[in-house]
């Protein structure tokens, strides 16, 4: 069996355990997240539909694809797929972020499989997804190669991974950190690291090297006099998602 080293960074994981009771306040630390899932939604379903020929317009239309929400958090996008009728796992490294995650599952009605786990261990347990959401964690591991290699060796053969992350330049430094961070006080000090931030090339070529096939990217771009979030096929310069397939 093949050896998977743990890409998990000790203090990434305590930032995020330490907001973990907000996950759901779209008012709270995670704001900006909540102001942008209806567009990273809208770019997941639309990539699910695609590769998979189903009808968004059906009540179940993911029904019989597995799908892992790796770095789940509090469950923010692992709740719209279940309720589109995937099965669900919602895997993460912090513990804390999962006690949070199962209760606003239950009261929703909703059953998914939280598990206190990394893409490493579940690799090496022979895990198998149609479908991995790997969002906003990329930027946050130790050593990205080894950790998409791990992502990659979760999908079934002709599988699906959708992976977004924040692009690295003074305008990701202005924005992301210094404007969410600094300014606006979205997210607490230090959320962000800008050197660990990724080019849309430098994943292209990541993703690649894990065994995948980059099939899309795209921007998310926000607009502060509309105070919303739209996709680009042009503007990756700060926020932006990929879409790769595995080779079958």
């Amino acid at each position: 069996m093949q050896a998977h080293p743990n890409t998990v960074d000790p203090s990434e994981i305590a930032k995020f355990e330490a907001m973990a009771a907000e996950w759901w306040d779209p008012h709270g630390k995670f704001k900006p997240l909540h102001m942008l899932n209806p567009c990273r939604l809208d770019y997941i379903t639309q990539q699910i539909a695609g590769e998979f020929d189903r009808d968004l317009t059906t009540l179940s239309p993911f029904k019989g694809l597995r799908l892992l929400d790796i770095g789940c958090g509090g469950g923010l996008l692992s709740e719209p797929m279940a309720r589109l009728g995937a099965e669900v796992v919602g895997a993460d490294a912090a513990e804390g972020n999962l006690p949070v995650a199962r209760i606003h599952a239950e009261k929703s009605g909703l059953s998914i499989d939280y598990r206190h786990a990394t893409a490493e261990s579940m690799a090496a347990a022979g895990e198998q997804f149609d479908i991995v959401l790997n969002m906003e964690v990329v930027e946050h591991v130790a050593d990205p190669l080894s950790f998409l290699t791990a992502t990659q060796q979760l999908l079934k053969p002709g599988g699906l991974e959708i992976c977004s992350t924040i692009n690295r330049n003074p305008k990701s430094y202005a924005m992301a950190i210094f404007g969410a961070e600094v300014v606006m006080r979205w997210l607490p000090r230090g959320t962000h690291e800008w050197n660990k931030f990724i080019t849309p090339d430098e994943l292209f070529e990541l993703l690649r090297n894990a065994g995948l096939n980059p099939v899309d990217r795209k921007g998310f771009v926000f607009n502060p006099v509309r105070w919303s979030w739209s996709i680009s096929h042009r503007d990756l310069s700060v926020n932006y998602v990929t879409a790769s397939v595995k080779p079958g």
